[in-house]
């Protein structure tokens, strides 16, 4: 599922593979709706996330609050993108051992 970024909140920007992000930053909105989830308040969110503005971080929580069904909607199908991709570059490397894998290559060189 493909959501648009509100046109009239200049919080959030939507990236072209459909990510959406807040503020300037990088932070995804998955993040921040998933911390509220949990139970952090929007404080303790721009504590973990120091490059988050509060007022986005309200912005933010406000509209997942106003547009739940629709933002659920958006971060499952994320996970499920994101399980997909997991699951197709599993079939390509096998993940077991690939920590012990990458170690003894870095002590070759």
């Amino acid at each position: 599922m493909t959501m648009s970024s509100p046109v009239d909140l200049p919080t959030f920007r939507t990236e072209s593979d459909g990510t959406i992000r807040v503020g300037g930053t990088r932070v995804l909105l998955d993040t921040i709706v998933t911390v509220f989830r949990n139970g952090a308040s929007a404080e303790q969110i721009v504590q973990q996330y120091p490059i988050l503005d509060l007022a986005d971080v309200y912005a933010a929580i406000a509209y997942y609050l106003r547009n739940r069904a629709v933002i659920d909607a958006y971060i499952a199908d994320r996970r499920k993108s994101a399980d997909e991709l997991k699951a197709r570059i599993e079939t390509q490397i096998d993940p077991r051992g690939i920590r012990d894998r990458l170690l003894a290559r870095r002590s070759k060189t």
